[in-house]
């Protein structure tokens, strides 16, 4: 192992995390399962972005003992993307969990192959 990835190894947790989760969501026939990986995905991302917007030795940018020095601050745009982020990860993981749902109680089956095959038979 080089120096730059001892330096660097969050972000190499974080796309360890982001290919679980992509590797998940191309090879898993279940349904229930690529949300899984989607939402692994959507956590190493948010690992990634919350790393690049932590400054060590910074804190919050909240103005706290009259300090208001941007040099003592964190940057809160990575924070604000991670949150916005997990809020609409929250609603799109619960499409698709009604989604599946439905698909469920149409279809008696979660594989998506099988699902496919009885769309091909309907002639949809």
């Amino acid at each position: 192992m080089g120096p730059n990835l001892l330096a660097n190894y969050t972000e190499a947790i974080a796309l360890i995390l982001f290919s679980i989760g992509f590797g998940n969501l191309l090879l898993q026939p279940n349904l229930i399962k690529k949300i899984i990986g989607l939402n692994i995905m959507d956590s190493g991302m948010y690992f990634f972005l919350a790393e690049k917007g932590y400054i060590r030795g910074h804190v919050a940018p909240i103005v706290v003992d009259g300090i208001t020095s941007t040099e003592k601050y964190i940057n809160p745009i990575p924070s604000g993307l991670v949150l916005t982020g997990i809020v609409v990860s929250v609603s799109v993981t619960a499409l698709m969990l009604s989604l599946t749902i439905r698909l469920y109680k149409r279809y008696h089956t979660l594989n998506l192959d099988e699902i496919s095959m009885k769309l091909k038979k309907e002639g949809l």
